[in-house]
């Protein structure tokens, strides 16, 4: 008896298409292609996918923050991450676009773009040579979601390009098509007054919630050193000369040397107070312990304390240079740079005059 044959239907005209039916479209370039390789050919591109994947793994890892969670100041938002290594980064792109720069440039990233804009001759005048090395290298690193290195730059350098975009404006140095960038700067300027960058960056990531009990120890064996070292001349003339214009006093002073004994007061409010969290008493700590009196700062470690004391006063002294009094200089610095520690009294005119 012969056997029956079934008949069609569609469902099994389907089952027995996709069974045979050939790759089309990117699907099928994409066999072509892999066919055509030589074993030489394949070996090369597995060792490429190797070697990348080696050089992910031995990037510092994000372990807090992500794109769905970006640091927002007004409109504008930027991807930001704490690393495995404390250090707290921004995302280029994200700089970039707050800065309300176009993305691309020379080589058409947005490295270039970043980096351009402060070698360009309009702007460089005002960046630190500080600002220019740290701005060398950008950090690349592995996102918390995602199987490509990112990018990006210290927070804190942000708000010192900000600064020197502002320091351009007031200079008249700026061109009419940079000034939009200007007017940015000042948006995020007033954004980072109401809270420091790293408290911004550490809300925004969660960071603070797991943050060691004993990073503030840490802190300060970076700053502080344990001998004293040797004495560098580390307070510009600047500083003094934009002191005594703020107090309301003669500079220079008929004596060179002279410097109102308060000053050392104002000097540990605005500079070592603002430095890092506790460094003062810790500071004070130490010279109590030595039978040699030294000046402060000459007790910071040269890897870390020195040079971001140089920063902080650099800063400073912008910020001094901006002001028309005392007050006003201090209401920028606690915008700026808020204290970590006790307020001081303002109300030192008698001591101005020698009373």
């Amino acid at each position: 008896m012969a056997a029956t044959k079934k008949p069609k239907t569609a469902t099994s005209d389907l089952f027995a298409q996709s069974e045979v039916a050939p790759p089309k479209g990117k699907a099928a370039g994409g066999k072509a292609r892999a066919s055509a390789l030589t074993p030489e050919q394949r070996k090369e591109i597995s060792a490429k996918a190797n070697a990348a994947k080696k050089e992910l793994a031995s990037l510092p890892k994000a372990t807090h923050g992500s794109a769905d969670h970006p640091l927002r100041i007004g409109d504008l938002e930027i991807s930001c991450y704490v690393l495995d290594d404390g250090r707290r980064v921004l995302s280029l792109g994200g700089m970039v676009r707050a800065m309300g720069m176009s993305i691309g440039g020379a080589g058409g990233g947005e490295g270039d773009r970043l980096v351009q804009f402060v070698n360009g001759k309009y702007i460089s005048p005002f960046i630190s040579p500080e600002l220019l090395n740290r701005m060398s290298t950008s950090i690349r690193f592995q996102a918390p979601h995602g199987g490509t290195a990112a990018t990006g730059y210290e927070a804190d350098v942000l708000p010192e390009i900000c600064d020197a975009v502002l320091e351009a404006r007031k200079a008249g140095a700026l061109r009419p098509h940079q000034m939009h960038i200007a007017d940015q700067a000042e948006i995020l300027v007033r954004g980072f007054a109401r809270v420091g960058i790293i408290a911004l960056v550490d809300e925004a990531t969660g960071y603070q919630r797991d943050r060691a009990k004993d990073s503030l120890a840490k802190i300060l064996e970076a700053f502080v050193a344990k001998a004293l070292q040797p004495y560098m001349q580390t307070f510009p003339a600047d500083f003094y000369e934009q002191m005594f214009r703020l107090r309301g006093l003669p500079y220079p002073p008929e004596n060179p040397k002279f410097r109102p004994k308060y000053f050392g007061l104002l000097t540990n409010d605005i500079v070592y107070e603002r430095l890092a969290p506790g460094l003062l008493d810790e500071l004070k700590k130490q010279a109590k312990k030595d039978e040699k009196k030294a000046h402060l700062h000459r007790r910071l470690t040269a890897e870390v304390g020195h040079p971001k004391l140089k920063e902080h006063l650099a800063s400073v002294v912008t910020a001094m240079k901006l002001s028309n009094d005392y007050p006003d200089f201090i209401s920028k610095m606690n915008r700026i740079h808020p204290r970590f520690g006790k307020t001081i009294p303002l109300d030192l005119e008698d001591e101005d005059r020698g009373l």
